[in-house]
């Protein structure tokens, strides 16, 4: 899932469930979406600006002028940003359920510069404001109040310039994810120890409480996330029961539970895959399923062979122990309700479709959908025959999209443009809600597109993110 939910399926390198039915309707599903999203985001902005209202709070320290205040203002806002951070990354599925992961991890990535800007300029600041207060960057001289916040501060330099440059580096997602964690924790800790031992703003036991509630909670988060959650991954294992491999160098997983009912999800989620006897292993990758929801007891995820963990998926030995962190995704036709849907897939990308139409197969769903389906050559198109079948279950249309075709093809080739789009599905089937998953690039033009032709923004959904 690295880049976008087509990519779930594929580049591993680098949550409650509503049930399955086809009569809700999606109005009163939007809108507690929006009620939910509308109530965490106020949570949110509170807890980030509530040290920042406290420290404003009468009495005030003695003797601080105006940029000494902004630069405290800074300092905590940053840190009670930092802090949120890792309530953000946790992957809670009641906080992801409103927004989609794309946007939570979108949102992780853009309020972490925010955070780190503010952060470095507490300091820069200060030492603006005074030019002897340089000094206190001196780490065999400074105070210890000093030194814990320079240390804070270097974590976050160096936090922030591997999340960025990583790719450029060529660093690996398992060490990276693990100095990730380990540098977040050092600024925090270093940040947190720096307001202590300063001690401004901390004269009165209910702001001295507050800045312990946003320790406990960073402390509560990693204690749920790195041993909580793996041990309840641990009572719920599953055993790899079969390898197959598919067109378009992909493989799927089937995977059978061990002493429990499976996994319930809904068509088109995502889950974290960690392979061998322990779930705290950190090599851990999310792919998309694409079984039907309605077999909760023998999940599927099709992966393609394309970084270092995935070319080595074909390897994999049935019998092997497998654990899932999930399921996780809002890109599912069960939040969504309309006179029918169009699915637009990219390579890899048809992974969390499949599970759509396998799911609405299994339902007997009787209204109309389409499938534009793209992928390099015919022998690509990864699931074709299986797709074919389902054509005659469903009242399924398709449309294969080589772009490198047969010299007998009759379809049609190239890629998916705008003129494409509205001979087959724009003009044809309005009121559809339209599902596009694929390279980044190509969601990015046909969701440009489909608005173009006039179709609502919100009936166009898509999953873009990636780690870092």
């Amino acid at each position: 899932m690295i880049g976008s939910s087509s990519l779930a399926a594929s580049a591993g390198s680098d949550g409650a469930r509503l049930s399955v039915s086809t009569t809700q309707t999606s109005s009163p599903l939007r809108h507690r979406h929006r009620l939910t999203g509308t109530l965490w985001t106020l949570l949110y902005l509170g807890l980030a600006v509530a040290p920042l209202v406290v420290a404003l709070v009468p009495p005030a320290p003695p003797g601080r002028d105006f940029w000494t205040e902004v630069a405290v203002a800074a300092g905590f806002v940053g840190l009670s940003t930092m802090c949120l951070q890792f309530a953000v990354s946790a992957r809670f599925r009641h906080v992801a359920a409103p927004f989609g992961i794309d946007v939570v991890l979108q949102f992780h990535r853009q309020i972490a510069i925010f955070a780190a800007v503010l952060v470095i300029a507490h300091p820069l600041i200060l030492i603006a404001d005074e030019p002897s207060r340089l000094g206190l960057l001196d780490p065999f001289s400074a105070p210890w109040r000093a030194r814990a916040g320079l240390i804070g501060l270097l974590a976050v330099l160096i936090l922030t310039l591997l999340a960025h440059l990583r790719r450029r580096v060529r660093l690996r997602y398992e060490p990276w994810r693990v100095s990730h964690g380990l540098l977040a924790v050092a600024a925090v800790a270093g940040a947190l120890i720096h307001i202590e031992l300063v001690g401004h703003y901390l004269d009165q036991p209910w702001k001295r409480a507050l800045w312990a509630a946003y320790t406990a909670g960073v402390v509560g988060l990693l204690v749920q996330v790195r041993i909580v959650r793996p041990l309840l991954q641990r009572r719920r294992p599953f055993r790899v029961e079969e390898v197959r491999p598919e067109r378009g160098r992909a493989w799927t997983l089937t995977l059978r539970p061990q002493k429990h009912a499976g996994v319930s999800f809904q068509p088109g989620q995502f889950a974290w895959l960690t392979l061998g006897r322990s779930p705290f292993a950190i090599e851990q990758h999310p792919f998309s399923f694409s079984s039907s929801a309605r077999e909760p007891d023998r999940p599927s995820l099709t992966i393609k062979e394309l970084g270092d963990f995935t070319g080595r998926i074909g390897e994999i030995e049935p019998g092997t122990t497998a654990f899932l962190e999930g399921p996780h995704g809002a890109f599912s036709i069960d939040r969504y309700e309309g006179p029918g849907y169009v699915f637009v897939a990219g390579g890899i990308g048809i992974t969390p479709i499949m599970s759509m139409l396998r799911t609405l197969a299994d339902r007997r769903d009787p209204r109309h959908h389409e499938l534009i389906y793209a992928a390099a050559t015919l022998d690509d198109l990864t699931f074709r025959e299986e797709i074919d079948e389902l054509a005659g279950v469903l009242d399924l249309d398709i449309v294969y999209v080589p772009s490198r075709p047969p010299a007998d093809w009759q379809g049609e080739s190239g890629r998916i443009t705008p003129e494409l789009l509205r001979r087959h599905v724009v003009d044809e089937w309005p009121g559809h809600e339209y599902f596009v998953c694929g390279p980044r690039a190509m969601m990015d033009a046909i969701e440009r597109d489909l608005v173009a032709h006039g179709v609502p923004l919100d009936q166009i959904h898509t999953e873009r993110f990636a780690f870092a």
